[in-house]
């Protein structure tokens, strides 16, 4: 079968800066992968090749079957980062969303019935019709990640480029996000995603890719969520603890507290006391959102 996704022996940089060096990956038709790695390492620059808006330096790329050479991915929809959107600009979510079929429709200052019909069946797909007239900036962060979900998902794109679907949000609209993308992804869509919440991708996405400017390692997150894997994509020491079928990972602690870098710190003000019922320290302490139960 041929792959939906092919990057062969791909090189990246801006200018005489190198970003990505000998990149080779495939996706297939159906898969959710996610891309991993610390910031810096290329994921959202692999992003961009998959998408055309960048050239590789060496190597080539191909969605499809074809290759890109220049020209703009076809049947591609694209989910970006929340943070890079201007929510001041003067439009409603159904006005947002019917930018994604420029490609069909052209720069028209018009839509047909037809058009706005389909606007409205995505918008309800993802249970946002009723916010249609409503400007992109009096909505929730999880409502304005599903109003570009929807803006992608008007051209019926084979493939979902997601860059941190879940950046700037809280946990339990995290959550949703990723099961939405699940529910997209057994409809059909392949999906390509990039996160640095590793918990919820082991959790969440059946196929990881580790990248630091090359591909580590790609597979399974049980196989793939390896202290040998993941220390060598984030240059640092990490841990990875299985328990009842939860996979934890996280930095190994620091060997220090604040009490060795800072002996006698300025205090605070104190709030007043509640009665909290006194327990004896553990030796590591790890602060991390409560996992989900996986296979591993």
């Amino acid at each position: 079968m041929e792959p939906l996704v092919e990057l062969r022996n791909v090189s990246f940089g801006y200018g005489s800066t190198p970003v990505l060096q000998d990149v080779s990956l495939h996706l297939h038709r159906g898969q959710f992968a996610a891309l991993v790695g610390p910031s810096g390492a290329g994921k959202t620059s692999l992003l961009k090749l998959v998408l055309g808006t960048v050239q590789p330096g060496q190597g080539n790329v191909k969605v499809g079957g074809e290759p890109l050479q220049g020209r703009p991915a076809p049947r591609v929809g694209y989910v970006p980062q929340l943070e890079t959107v201007d929510w001041n600009f003067p439009v409603t979510v159904e006005q947002v969303v019917l930018m994604g079929r420029v490609r069909c429709d052209g720069w028209l200052p018009w839509h047909s019935k037809a058009a706005r019909n389909e606007v409205r069946a995505v918008l309800e797909q993802l249970e946002i019709d009723h916010l249609a007239d409503r400007h992109i900036r009096n909505l929730s962060g999880g409502q304005q990640q599903r109003v570009f979900l929807a803006r992608a998902l008007i051209a019926q794109p084979d493939l979902l480029v997601l860059d941190e679907p879940t950046s700037g949000v809280d946990m339990r609209t995290a959550e949703n996000v990723l099961h939405l993308l699940a529910d997209l992804n057994r409809q059909g869509i392949t999906i390509l995603m990039t996160t640095h919440d590793l918990n919820s991708a082991a959790a969440h996405v059946p196929w990881i890719i580790c990248v630091n400017r090359t591909v580590i390692a790609e597979g399974a997150p049980e196989d793939i969520f390896t202290e040998s894997i993941l220390s060598r994509t984030y240059q640092g020491e990490m841990m990875v603890i299985r328990h009842d079928g939860m996979m934890i990972v996280q930095q190994k602690p620091h060997p220090h507290t604040h009490h060795d870098l800072l002996p006698d710190p300025v205090p605070g003000h104190p709030a007043p006391r509640t009665t909290v019922r006194s327990q004896p320290p553990m030796e590591v302490s790890i602060v991390t959102e409560v996992p989900h139960a996986v296979a591993g």
